[in-house]
């Protein structure tokens, strides 16, 4: 009876008469179309899903356009790029932006930025635009470019900090004059098709939307001043969408057990296996090993797990009301340093850190109940750079916490992080079955403990 009555309430789902049911072989074909049907709507989902961060849930890139002047055919605006990402910087070769004109707009002049190119400007004679491309490209310029070209947080190679971790370097601005365009807010239109790659992929821009206009003090903070009209574009960040395959991995230990837990094997595909280089040979010292490609092709030593970060997390040893974990992330890729790297951990315990002795460290609440996570980076001209793969290619650090005796274990693998992350990508764990296990010690042998103290009482008469 329960298989007719599922039957039948498939049958009403699906809005299906019995009359169109003359066979067994149309039921299912109909039910197999409708399976398909949802299979397709997940996978558009997905993407979208993916973006969305558990541990960063509000973390996102806003771009803000701010019209500061109108000009005889367009506008000059104050572009602001500003993220609000927890542990999520764009390091170098830096950010790189783009969008689609809405009409047949120009770039007459740029400061603080320019387009990776012109585009053809041959209809213009006498002035010539910086760009006129339907489909502009943004870079920000290097240090060092002469004061007339600069503009306030611009020039710094694209590098942008994670807002965590410095929120005065998590902004990245350009001022651009745009010509052929809308000379008032009613005959203005927006930008479409924003794009973010910061450096790589993995950033998705939605539409630009009308906001409020910002609100400027001036320095003595006595007058106020507005934009003319502001429009804002918010672009998130999706592993999915950034790679096919994780980008770091987490291997285990304890003091308790001399088996350690190495990362899966190729943790981070193994399509590079045919092109990496093993520690000890003459071509991983050869001059130029460290010299990075245009398209970021990484140069990895050969390892088992194939992954350019490895994070190991060590359980070293345990106090009375305190235990102590040793941090280390080395650095598999003879191309790529990182700057300003973040590594962010989940563990229950971490409500509790005591001390962190060679980490900067920040607990991170995105809801404000749990207290389980926090982002380690480093210190400020100490080891806030991971260099290359070699002898110089890891940073280490050890931690203090408190024990909660209520929670308090070692048993289960309950030591060692739910979840980690580094420089805003997950990193993949080993099984849990593969954790390194506390011993048995529940049966402990009577013979030896009577032995223990036979021999400290002959200790104490023969004194």
């Amino acid at each position: 009876m329960e298989f007719d009555q599922s039957t039948t309430t498939s049958h009403k789902f699906l809005s299906i008469s019995p009359s169109y049911c003359q066979c067994r072989k149309c039921c299912s074909f109909l039910q197999l179309k409708f399976i398909c049907g949802l299979v397709v709507l997940f996978l558009i989902m997905l993407p979208n899903t993916a973006a969305y961060d558990p541990l960063d849930p509000t973390g996102n890139i806003t771009i803000k356009w701010d019209i500061v002047s109108w000009t005889a055919d367009g506008y000059v605006a104050a572009v602001t790029m500003s993220n609000f990402q927890m542990y999520r910087s764009i390091m170098s070769p830096g950010w790189t932006l783009g969008w689609q004109w809405a009409k047949k707009e120009v770039i007459w002049s740029m400061v603080g930025a320019q387009t990776t190119e012109q585009g053809d400007c041959s209809k213009f004679k006498g002035n010539v635009p910086h760009c006129c491309k339907k489909n502009p490209i943004v870079v920000d310029l290097l240090p060092g470019v002469p004061y007339n070209q600069q503009f306030s947080n611009c020039c710094k190679g694209g590098v942008v900090s994670a807002w965590g971790q410095d929120p005065i370097g998590s902004v990245s601005a350009f001022q651009v004059s745009v010509g052929v365009a809308g000379t008032s807010n009613k005959t203005v239109k927006l930008p479409t098709n924003f794009s973010l790659l910061g450096p790589g992929p993995g950033y998705t821009c939605g539409p630009a939307k009308v906001v409020p206009s910002t609100v400027y003090f001036t320095p003595d903070h006595r007058r106020k001043t507005q934009a003319l009209m502001t429009w804002n574009v918010t672009c998130t960040y999706s592993q999915f969408l950034a790679a096919r395959n994780p980008s770091c991995c987490v291997s285990f230990s304890s003091f308790y057990n001399e088996t350690i837990t190495p990362c899966p094997s190729c943790a981070c595909g193994c399509q590079n296996k045919n092109n990496c280089i093993r520690s000890n040979s003459k071509e991983a010292h050869r001059a130029g090993i460290n010299t990075r490609r245009k398209d970021n092709t990484p140069l990895l030593q050969c390892t088992h797990h194939m992954c350019p970060i490895r994070v190991h997390w060590h359980v070293k040893l345990n106090y009375k009301d305190y235990w102590r974990v040793k941090i280390a992330i080395t650095n598999f890729n003879y191309r790529m340093n990182y700057t300003q790297w973040t590594l962010v951990a989940q563990h229950p315990n971490l409500n509790a850190v005591t001390q962190v002795f060679s980490f900067d460290y920040k607990p991170l609440v995105p809801y404000e109940a749990i207290n389980d996570t926090g982002m380690f980076y480093g210190m400020k001209y100490y080891n806030d750079l991971l260099m290359e793969a070699g002898p110089q290619g890891n940073v280490q650090s050890e931690v203090l916490l408190r024990k909660n005796k209520d929670t308090f274990t070692f048993k289960q693998g309950w030591a060692f992080p739910r979840k980690v992350y580094f420089n805003g990508d997950e990193c993949l764990l080993p099984p849990p079955d593969t954790y390194p296990f506390l011993p048995n010690s529940a049966h402990v042998n009577p013979i030896a403990i009577l032995t223990m103290a036979f021999s400290a009482l002959l200790f104490m008469f023969n004194m």
